[in-house]
């Protein structure tokens, strides 16, 4: 039997489900970002019991069809945005096409009408969130990020990353080193 969970989107969550999923005495095959294989049904019970437990966690058990279809989509966006080492080289809509074996139009359409953005919007956000933890890890040039995340060129990056956030990407990086010195003067002080 497959489980669907929100907000499921660390190893530590993962551990956690196990962890509940044991304490009501139900058997994992898989647990994965946001969804959860196990080998028995699930009764009513252990369904509201393992529902109750995981929301004290800050985890939701879905239930509503239309809601663990949003859990597919922003689960394949995360993993693809923040989990994978080489960003996909086809097009978006049809990379989700193909991992959720529907159609994109159907996709975008709950998607949209769900969370009230378009599907391409939610992986910009991503891509940019990726983009500032890039950034503040300080490995990787801005080319070499954009390169990692697909993007055309560093302007486009850029032009993407101001719209979204505000702020050019080297103003920010700058904001962080300017706080992580404050920081460090004000330990310095105590």
């Amino acid at each position: 039997m497959i489980l669907y969970i929100k907000y499921m989107v660390s190893l530590r969550c993962k551990m956690m489900v196990k962890e509940e999923l044991k304490k009501i005495g139900l058997h994992h095959v898989i647990v994965d970002l946001g969804v959860v294989e196990i080998l028995e049904d699930i009764t009513p019970e252990q369904f509201d019991l393992l529902k109750t437990n995981l929301a004290m966690s800050g985890l939701e058990l879905l239930d509503d069809k239309k809601a663990i279809l949003i859990e597919k989509i922003k689960d394949v966006i995360i993993e693809m945005v923040h989990y994978t080492d080489e960003f996909p080289k086809v097009n978006y809509s049809n990379y989700i096409s193909e991992k959720l074996h529907q159609d994109y139009t159907y996709l975008s359409n709950i998607f949209s009408e769900v969370k009230g953005i378009t599907i391409q919007q939610y992986i910009i956000n991503h891509k940019i969130e990726r983009v500032k933890e890039l950034l503040l890890y300080d490995e990787l040039n801005l080319s070499e990020i954009a390169y990692l995340l697909n993007y055309s060129s560093v302007a486009h990056l850029s032009g993407q990353f101001k719209k979204v956030t505000g702020l050019s990407p080297s103003y920010f990086k700058q904001l962080r080193k300017k706080r992580k010195s404050q920081l460090r003067e004000n330990l310095e002080d105590v």
